[in-house]
């Protein structure tokens, strides 16, 4: 074989080897991306047989078919876009409300049509457990029971105010009716008996419901009016148009009388026997005759009844006006959001964002306040209201509030807000004023207030936002 020959065969296998160690370290990376892409159908119906194998007669194809498919592969693979590991930077979303726990326990209370004020209660588990609960009922101040049913009890809860309290163990998934029967009480007067289920020890609310019980409607033809003649601004106006005609029909009736007098006088001035003629009387000197006026008793009468009839209505009406006005009504104009609604308990009541209802209110004894804000030493003589208030959410957004905005009133004008430690124990060691809440949702929960003194507070301030009118509830 000539040199040249075998200088070229050399050279040939040296570069053959060259690509299979080039083509050998690009397979692996081609291979993972190759088995994610699907595989076009041409490769594989293709029979191993028709795969080009390398000659010894053909050295320098094998660098080329070899590598030719990974590097097609590679490039279909390399053509679609691949959607990015993690997503660009963005502003961190906005604090999700944190979901209400679901409720074991349910309340719905409804009134009966009867004479006399009825409610009925009904208390449903929605568990898988049996459940001992306590059920209360606030009833309406001044108000008694007159029946009861079986196995509730009549408790004087402070002041004016009863409520009834029944001890239940409620079966999974089961409903239990009570009711209650007051004495009846003036027609017409609505009473409200808010009605709460609470655990075993009473102290943290399940569920709340409330129902205003309203008297039959008088018939529409006992239903009636003052007759307009037995109303003063009504009487003084028409005293005042009677006198007013009085006076111009005497006025009138002394014009035309003293033109008849003057007209028979001229008459009988003629010939003797007191006729006339028909001829031109000699000129004669006319005196000047004054101008009949009305006189001055007449007009000065009229007047002071007219006076008397605007000043009287004009004051009827400002006392109308004036004795209208509320005075406990918060602002509604300006930086105010919303209007100012005042209620008693169990009355939902709503303003801006949320619509709050106190369903009950308890205080402990004096002196039994804990430990106060930052761990310092409880207030002489304070103790603990607690407050069960549902809150619902009647905007479409979730929306915060906060345990400052939530105060207490006590008598002479002084406040308190909401004690936040002992709220949190209350709740569980849930911090209610941490998350807002969501769209269209409702929690009950305890609000608890560290008071001084021996009276408990008489309104409860609560709202939404800082420039909301917020709702005010008196405390029976």
């Amino acid at each position: 074989m000539p040199a040249s020959t075998r200088h070229h065969r050399a050279l040939a296998v040296f570069v053959h080897c060259l690509g299979i160690l080039a083509a050998v370290p690009a397979l692996p990376a081609a291979a993972p991306e190759a088995a994610a892409a699907p595989r076009p159908p041409a490769a594989t119906s293709r029979p191993p047989s028709a795969t080009p194998q390398p000659t010894a007669g053909a050295p320098t194809a094998l660098p080329s078919t070899a590598t030719q498919p990974p590097v097609a592969v590679a490039a279909r693979v390399t053509a679609a876009p691949t959607p990015p590991s993690a997503p660009p930077a963005m502003a961190p979303p906005s604090r999700a409300p944190a979901s209400a726990p679901p409720q074991q326990v349910t309340v719905a209370v409804a009134p009966e049509s009867s004479p006399a004020p009825r409610y009925r209660i009904q208390v449903r588990n929605v568990g898988n457990a049996p459940v001992d609960t306590t059920v209360r009922q606030e009833l309406p101040p001044g108000s008694s029971p007159t029946a009861i049913s079986a196995g509730g009890r009549s408790t004087r809860a402070g002041g004016s105010t009863t409520e009834v309290t029944w001890r239940l163990r409620l079966p999974a998934h089961s409903t239990t009716t009570l009711g209650t029967a007051l004495a009846a009480t003036a027609p017409g007067q609505p009473l409200t008996a808010p009605a709460c289920a609470f655990t075993s020890d009473g102290s943290r609310p399940y569920d709340c419901g409330t129902a205003t019980w309203m008297a039959a409607a008088a018939p529409a033809a006992e239903v009636t009016q003052t007759p307009p003649w037995r109303r003063y601004p009504v009487l003084l106006a028409g005293l005042a148009v009677l006198l007013l005609v009085s006076a111009a029909l005497l006025w009138v009736w002394r014009r035309r009388r003293g033109r008849r007098v003057t007209a028979a006088a001229l008459a009988s001035s003629g010939e003797p026997g007191g006729r006339g003629t028909i001829y031109p009387r000699p000129a004669a000197p006319i005196p000047a005759r004054r101008r009949r006026t009305p006189p001055v008793w007449l007009l000065v009468g009229a007047a002071v009844v007219v006076l008397a009839g605007v000043v009287g209505t004009a004051g009827w009406t400002a006392t109308r006006r004036v004795s209208a006005i509320d005075t406990q009504k918060q602002p509604t104009s300006g930086a105010w959001m919303g209007t100012g609604v005042t209620g008693p308990v169990g009355v939902p009541l709503r303003e801006s964002a949320f619509e709050f209802t106190v369903y009950r209110m308890s205080c402990g004894a004096p002196g039994t306040a804990g430990k106060a804000d930052g761990g310092g030493a409880p207030p002489a003589n304070g103790r603990r209201c607690q407050a069960t208030v549902g809150v619902r959410n009647v905007t479409g957004d979730h929306q915060p509030w906060h345990s400052q905005l939530q105060r207490a009133y006590l008598p002479g004008g002084r406040w308190v807000s909401t004690d936040e430690p002992a709220t949190r124990a209350a709740n569980l060691g849930r911090d209610v004023f941490a998350d807002p809440m969501a769209a269209g949702t409702r929690v009950v929960l305890p609000l608890v207030f560290t008071v001084d003194g021996r009276d408990p507070p008489q309104q409860l301030e609560l709202r939404s936002g800082v420039f909301s009118a917020g709702v005010r509830v008196h405390m029976p």
